[in-house]
């Protein structure tokens, strides 16, 4: 569920734009390749592709796919388009592969791949990646590809993750516990700001973004056989501890009341901007757009560091990213998405966009990665945590999100909030 930023594009993104005349030839509107190729698949995609509404984007793709199919001569890729309500749209591509309507091959955002899995609709891919490849992926994102037989389900391509940015100038230590971060806020509003920026609103960024705190304890949202149990035994109290916590900046001013109705990452970059704030928790990719929305002698001033923990010791962080899933019976199409995965995607479409992989090896692979930002960005993966991949989960979210909004309110004690999201989420999961 992750959004693309035109503002993250860097200058080194230019060097995919150059395109022949043959490249247009090869990729029109709704197809990749000849018109009259013998062999056909069908491919839908978000906007990360020849149709995205980001020129460089669009015009690095064009050149990626026309290549892409001088070496896979006799195919014609008919293009279909998602629009941005993507959890909409995940819907209704499950329920089509499902009856058999669906695309041939996919991008299917990693929050909903456990939905596939067990719909059992996917094809496995095991065969067009080696051991060693498999092994280079992140743990967390190997886990999220891997099916319960062990089979190779997807291959998910670009990642991200939340990190705290901070303006130096105004907070000159990166905080590394919650005390820590709760003190630096505190402090900052003597400088005039409003203090540190979170989502809070009602939307998957506001569970994503704070569910960070309940993994940086150990909580666990669902165990083995993938049963609620964020509400009981131990998981009840540090659930707790991490829900008191956003809540206490709230309470003593750390937070601004209005974090409750934040929806969008665009508002903590436009903050930074506005300079009312020197503090807040966003995406890896917001680093790009403060590099093109600050001047440089403001931007200068800004840095980022991993969120902080309930100790210095205690971390992690939330991780996203989209996947390429194949749902044709055909082997040859099956082949053919495996290769679109690998080929476009994984390495090339990582530098064209500017998006983090999920191999290790790529981040040495391309210069663009090879930056102090995006080294670090590296390292702190290893603390990555993606979303469980169970099919219980899109209604914990939201649930979480109704909770989150009724405690920062002050409707509901945590307690008797926890209390209600879980009731609601058990009653799901026996339905």
């Amino acid at each position: 569920m992750r959004l693309r930023f035109a503002a993250a594009l860097l200058a080194s993104a230019a060097a995919f734009v150059s395109l022949s005349a043959r490249a247009d030839d090869l990729v029109a509107k709704d197809r990749i390749g000849p018109a009259d190729a013998p062999k056909a698949l069908t491919l839908r995609l978000t906007q990360d592709g020849p149709n995205s509404n980001t020129p460089d984007w669009a015009e690095g793709y064009k050149k990626l796919f026309a290549d892409f199919t001088r070496r896979h001569p006799g195919w014609k890729i008919n293009l279909e388009l998602m629009s941005d309500n993507i959890g909409q749209e995940q819907a209704r591509m499950l329920e089509q592969v499902k009856s058999g309507q669906g695309p041939d091959c996919a991008a299917v955002d990693s929050f909903v791949l456990a939905l596939f899995k067990g719909a059992e609709v996917l094809q496995p891919l095991d065969a067009y990646f080696t051991k060693e490849e498999v092994a280079d992926l992140f743990p967390f994102v190997r886990e999220g590809v891997t099916g319960k037989d062990g089979h190779l389900y997807a291959w998910w391509w670009d990642t991200d993750l939340r990190v705290l940015y901070r303006n130096k100038e105004i907070v000159a230590k990166a905080p590394e516990t919650w005390d820590e971060l709760k003190a630096a806020a505190l402090a900052s509003k003597g400088d005039g700001m409003e203090g540190v920026l979170f989502n809070g609103g009602r939307w998957e960024g506001t569970t994503f973004d704070w569910l960070a705190n309940f993994w940086a304890e150990g909580g666990e949202l669902v165990d083995a056989a993938g049963k609620p149990v964020f509400a009981s035994g131990e998981n009840r109290e540090k659930f707790l501890k991490a829900v008191r916590y956003y809540k206490d900046l709230v309470d003593s001013g750390a937070a601004p009341k209005r974090v409750a109705t934040i929806g969008n990452y665009d508002e903590f970059h436009a903050a930074a901007a506005a300079g009312t704030t020197a503090l807040f928790i966003g995406g890896n990719w917001q680093l790009g757009q403060l590099r093109n929305t600050l001047e440089p002698e403001e931007f200068a001033k800004w840095t980022f560091s991993e969120l902080p923990g309930p100790t210095a010791t205690a971390r992690a962080t939330g991780t996203g990213g989209w996947t390429i899933g194949a749902f044709a019976k055909d082997p040859e199409k099956v082949a053919l998405c495996a290769a679109i995965a690998k080929e476009v995607y994984s390495g090339p479409g990582n530098a064209l966009q500017m998006q983090l992989p999920t191999s290790k090896a790529l981040y040495d692979k391309y210069d663009v990665f090879k930056t102090p930002e995006n080294q670090a960005f590296a390292k702190a993966l290893a603390n990555g945590h993606a979303r469980p991949g169970v099919p219980i989960y899109p209604e914990i979210s939201n649930q979480i999100q109704i909770m989150m909004g009724d405690v920062l309110s002050g409707t509901k004690t945590p307690e008797a909030a926890l209390d209600a999201a879980d009731a609601a989420v058990q009653a799901a999961y026996h339905r």
